[in-house]
């Protein structure tokens, strides 16, 4: 019975990567690319999203959808996950620094890809959690910290790249001052109401350009000040 729940989730999970690059090419011209990387498509594959989701809500967790984990949070669409991290260009060498660890989905997928990976969660509880899942997956090189993601993690800084899952108002000042040159960061900029997915490059003269892509809905970064 183990092997047969294993096989069928497996199913799921390709099945799920099938409907990103799905998705992906009907908006070649948002994203100005009709699929994703190869790397990212394979660490997509091999998650295990449902170790990641809540117990009730297993059976959900390949639908390309968001689900809740809790705390007024939630877990991001897949799709939305694999075009993040395809964005950000993670490089098997990378420091990757994520801003919102939840349930630790995100942090798994960058494990699969990233050389060390940072992760900061403000909920402690969102936080011990994420951990807990993280370890039991196998992902021990993920270091976790509890704190506000406004302020980064400067004791691990400078980053290759910076991901963020709750949405600022604004760029966090903190984060692309950690953020190395040549560096990029991904993430969601706005209110509730209105919200774009932003890539941010820093050049080596320390100039950051940015571009907005696609309109996302993310939970609000929720910060100590």
């Amino acid at each position: 019975m183990a092997d047969r729940d294993e096989q069928d989730l497996e199913k799921s999970r390709q099945a799920m990567v099938m409907i990103i690059a799905v998705h992906a090419n009907l908006c070649v011209n948002e994203i100005g690319k009709d699929r994703l990387s190869e790397r990212v498509m394979r660490a997509m594959a091999k998650v295990p999203r449902h170790r990641f989701v809540p117990a009730e809500l297993q059976e959900w967790a390949y639908e390309d959808l968001p689900l809740p984990i809790g705390h007024g949070k939630t877990i991001s669409q897949p799709f939305i996950v694999a075009l993040m991290t395809d964005l950000l260009a993670v490089e098997e060498h990378d420091k990757v620094l994520e801003i919102g660890t939840g349930l630790g989905y995100q942090a798994a997928i960058l494990a699969e890809l990233a050389e060390t990976v940072c992760s900061v969660e403000i909920i402690a509880e969102l936080a011990r959690e994420g951990e807990r899942r993280l370890r039991g997956a196998g992902y021990d090189k993920v270091g976790l910290r509890i704190g506000d993601g406004s302020r980064g993690w400067l004791e691990h800084a400078p980053y290759d790249k910076i991901i963020m899952t709750a949405a600022p108002e604004f760029v966090p000042q903190k984060l692309l001052e950690q953020l190395r040159p040549g560096g990029s960061m991904v993430l969601p900029v706005g209110g509730e109401d209105k919200q774009m997915l932003v890539v941010i490059e820093k050049g080596n003269d320390d100039q950051v350009r940015t571009r907005e892509l696609i309109a996302v809905r993310f939970s609000q970064l929720i910060t100590s000040h």
